[in-house]
């Protein structure tokens, strides 16, 4: 099983949302995170002081699937969250040991 961790922009989710539907994957996390890359923060000037906000507003979304479907799951966030720009997003895949189920104690694949 693989865990798949994807930084995209707001602006993208809808679309990732339907890509990841598409090829059946309707479960997933995903949180409101901020971070710093090549992208930059943004200076903001209030009352002639100069403020670097210094971060950028992103989502990040986790994704538990068997093996043989994280290359699909991959390529349908990377397709959907493309848009040619400096801050398209991260994707990163992690191995996972075990899956269970609080309610019924199942475990790995049967778990998701």
């Amino acid at each position: 099983m693989k865990k798949i961790e994807a930084i995209i922009r707001s602006s993208k989710f809808d679309d990732v949302k339907e890509a990841l539907g598409e090829i059946g994957v309707n479960f997933f996390t995903f949180s409101e995170v901020k971070g710093y890359g090549k992208q930059q923060g943004k200076h903001v000037v209030y009352r002639g002081a100069v403020y670097d906000v210094g971060y950028i507003a992103r989502l990040k979304l986790e994704i538990a699937v068997v093996e043989e479907k994280a290359k699909d799951v991959v390529n349908a966030i990377r397709t959907a969250a493309n848009t040619g720009e400096v801050g398209d997003g991260k994707i990163f895949i992690f191995p996972i040991e075990k899956v269970i189920r609080i309610r019924t104690g199942e475990l790995n694949e049967s778990a998701v």
